[in-house]
C-alpha cells in the first residue's frame, strides 16, 4: 500500500461519519485547549512575579532590622522589631569594593495634605542612591540632593499616583507644598510610573531626605531598612557574607545566631517565587492533562467501533492479499489523523482562550513555544498509545471469520 493510497483511505473512512469524528475530536481539542491555556496562565504569572521582584531593584541585598528581645528573658517582638540600622552602618557598608550604591531607608505611614485634598501614603526617607537601588527614575524636578541630607532639608519627591490623588492628574505640583504630621514640605519633583496597587504600589510614596524623616517623623536615628547594590549578580553572595560579618562585629555580636539584623538576597527571593510558579504551572497542566486522557480513551472507543463496523471489508482486504502491516497501518492511521487534527484546532483555541485571559481577565499570559510543541507531542502520542490496540485487533482478525461476521 502506498503512501498516498493509505492517505486517501484514511480520510475517506474519517469523512465517512462526520459527526463521529467530530466528537472523537473534540475531547482532543479541549484537552490541548486546556493544557495550552493552563500552561500560559501559569508562564504569565510567573514573569509577573519576576517582574514585580526586579523592579524593586537590580542585584539588591536588602539589610532589615532583626529580633529585639529583652534583656534577661526570652520574650521577643519579632523579626524587624528591632532597633540596631544606623546610617553609619549604611556608610561602612558603601566603603566595601563590591557595592555599587547604598541607599539607607526612614520608612512610616502617613496622613498627607494639600491644598484641600489628602492621602493616606508611605513615606521614604532616603537619599539619591534610591534611584539606583530601586529602579527608580524622574519624570520632573530633581530627586533629593546630598545638601538636601546634611541641612534635613523639608523637601519631597513624590510618586506619580500621589500627585494625582493630592493635585489632580495632569497638573504640576513642582514647588507646591504637602503636610506631614502639619510639617510643609516643598515638592521638588515626580518620579516615572512603574505601576501597581494596593499597599506597595511603587507610584503612590513619597520620599523625603533620611536625616528630615529621622528629625520630625520617627524622632531617632535608626533606620527600617538598608538598601544595597551589588556590582554584579555574581558578587551578591560574596558581598553578603562580607556584610553579615561587618555588622556583627560593629554591633558587637559574637553569635550569628543573636543577629540583630536580617539580610534578603533578591535572587534568594526569585528562585522561590520561581519554584512556587513552576509548581503552580505543573499542577495546571497535570489537571488539564487529565482531559487529554479522556480524549484518548473517546478515540480508542471510536476505533474499536470502527473495527467492528467493518470487519467483513478487513475480512475481504485480507482475503485478496492485504498484509497485517497494510491492516494495522491504516487504523492506527485513521486514530493519529484524529488526534492531530484535534490537536491543531485544540492550539490554535488555547492561544486564543490564553489571548481573551490577558485581554479582558486582567491576568498577564505567555504562551512558550514548548508549550505548543508539548501539546503537539502529546497529541500524536495518544493518537498512537490509543490507536495501536484497535488496529492491533483489527490486523489480527481471522479473514474467513471476519467474511462470515455480520
Amino acid at each position: 500500500m502506498t503512501t498516498s493510497d493509505l492517505f486517501e483511505e484514511t480520510y475517506s473512512a474519517l469523512l465517512a461519519n462526520k459527526t463521529r469524528s467530530g466528537l472523537t475530536m473534540l475531547g482532543i481539542i479541549i484537552g490541548i485547549a486546556s493544557v495550552i491555556a493552563m500552561i500560559s496562565i501559569g508562564s504569565g504569572a510567573q514573569t509577573t512575579i519576576q517582574s514585580s521582584i526586579q523592579s524593586l531593584g537590580s542585584n539588591l541585598l536588602m539589610v532589615l532590622p532583626g529580633v529585639q528581645r529583652g534583656v534577661g528573658t526570652q520574650i521577643s517582638t519579632g523579626r524587624g522589631g528591632a532597633q540596631s540600622l544606623t546610617a553609619a552602618d549604611a556608610d561602612a557598608i558603601a566603603a566595601l569594593p563590591t557595592v555599587k550604591a547604598v541607599s539607607p531607608e526612614v520608612s512610616s505611614r502617613n496622613q498627607v495634605t494639600a491644598r484641600g485634598t489628602n492621602t493616606n501614603t508611605q513615606i521614604i526617607g532616603t537619599n539619591i542612591d534610591y534611584l539606583l537601588t530601586r529602579n527608580t527614575e524622574l519624570d520632573t524636578g530633581q530627586f533629593i540632593s546630598e545638601q538636601n541630607i546634611r541641612a534635613a532639608s523639608k523637601v519631597a519627591v513624590i510618586g506619580p499616583a500621589t500627585r494625582d490623588d493630592l493635585f489632580g492628574a495632569g497638573n504640576d505640583p513642582i514647588n507646591q507644598t504637602i503636610k506631614i504630621k502639619q510639617i510643609e514640605f516643598k515638592i521638588i519633583g515626580v518620579t516615572k510610573s512603574k505601576g501597581g496597587s494596593g499597599f506597595s504600589n511603587p507610584d503612590n510614596l513619597i520620599f523625603i531626605p533620611y536625616t528630615t524623616a529621622q528629625r520630625f517623623l520617627t524622632g531617632n536615628e535608626y533606620l527600617t531598612t538598608i538598601d544595597v547594590q551589588a556590582i554584579d549578580q555574581n558578587s551578591m553572595a560574596d558581598l553578603q557574607t562580607q556584610i553579615t560579618a561587618m555588622l556583627l562585629e560593629r554591633h558587637n555580636i559574637s553569635d550569628p545566631q543573636l543577629a540583630d539584623f536580617n539580610i534578603l538576597n533578591q535572587s534568594d527571593i526569585v528562585a522561590a517565587a520561581s519554584s512556587i510558579t513552576n509548581t503552580f504551572t505543573i499542577l495546571l497542566g497535570s489537571v488539564a492533562g487529565i482531559s487529554l486522557v479522556v480524549g484518548g480513551i473517546g478515540i480508542m472507543n471510536m476505533m474499536l467501533t470502527t473495527v467492528t463496523e467493518r470487519t467483513r471489508g478487513i475480512g475481504l482486504r485480507k482475503a485478496i492479499g492485504a498484509k497485517k502491516r497494510d491492516i494495522n497501518l491504516q487504523f492506527l492511521s485513521e486514530a493519529v489523523m484524529l488526534t492531530f487534527a484535534g490537536g491543531f484546532i485544540g492550539i490554535i483555541l488555547g492561544w486564543l482562550i490564553a489571548y481573551l485571559i490577558s485581554q479582558f481577565g486582567g491576568i498577564s499570559t505567555s504562551i512558550s513555544t514548548f508549550s505548543v510543541l508539548l501539546a503537539f507531542g502529546v497529541s500524536a502520542a495518544i493518537g498512537i498509545i490509543f490507536g495501536y490496540y484497535p488496529a492491533r485487533r483489527a490486523s489480527n482478525l481471522n479473514p474467513i471469520e471476519a467474511l462470515r461476521y455480520e
